[in-house]
């Protein structure tokens, strides 16, 4: 059986290891921001590939990040650093997961690691494609994307037992 091509987003990604984390290989967090970039080029008509590194950080590299880049003191779910689109249509991106704070989100939230960590990946994503949640309309056109792409997935919607948006 000849393997298909994919015809979506070209992606060049690398993903860096700063904590082990068996139940997360690079091919499933490919698949993860693979699916994220082809759904979200029907409404970013200009983009055509993506160079994205993400990372997997401990808990006092998460606080160093977020302290540095967003004044707060305490590791977060997820970083996105976002560099923008240039002019052939490339996005480029840094995303940060903190390792700690997804497990214990998950915990929490009573979901599992793999959907919880294929939620904030969509979101990371969707944070380097310029979609924020600041306000009350920016927040549902991105839980609605986000909750689309994780369909795709065969993820239940995130927020349907859990009210705000990661942070």
């Amino acid at each position: 059986m000849k393997r298909q091509e994919h015809v979506g987003i070209n992606l060049a990604l690398a993903v860096q290891y700063g904590q082990p984390v068996p139940q997360l290989p690079r091919w499933r967090l490919r698949r993860w921001v693979q699916r994220s970039l082809d759904a979200a080029a029907q409404q970013h008509k200009e983009l055509r590939a993506a160079v994205l590194t993400l990372r997997l950080v401990d808990d006092e590299e998460g606080r160093a990040l977020n302290n540095a880049y967003r004044q707060r003191d305490y590791a977060t779910n997820v970083l996105t650093f976002e560099y923008g689109l240039d002019q052939e249509g490339t996005v480029s991106a840094d995303l940060v997961l903190c390792v700690p704070v997804l497990e214990r989100e998950a915990r929490e939230q009573a979901k599992t690691l793999h959907d919880h960590a294929a939620h904030l990946v969509v979101h990371g994503v969707l944070h380097a494609l310029g979609h924020d949640h600041l306000n009350d309309a920016e927040a549902l056109e991105m839980e609605t994307l986000e909750k689309h792409i994780l369909n795709t997935l065969g993820i239940a919607d995130p927020y349907q037992d859990y009210s705000h948006a990661p942070t």
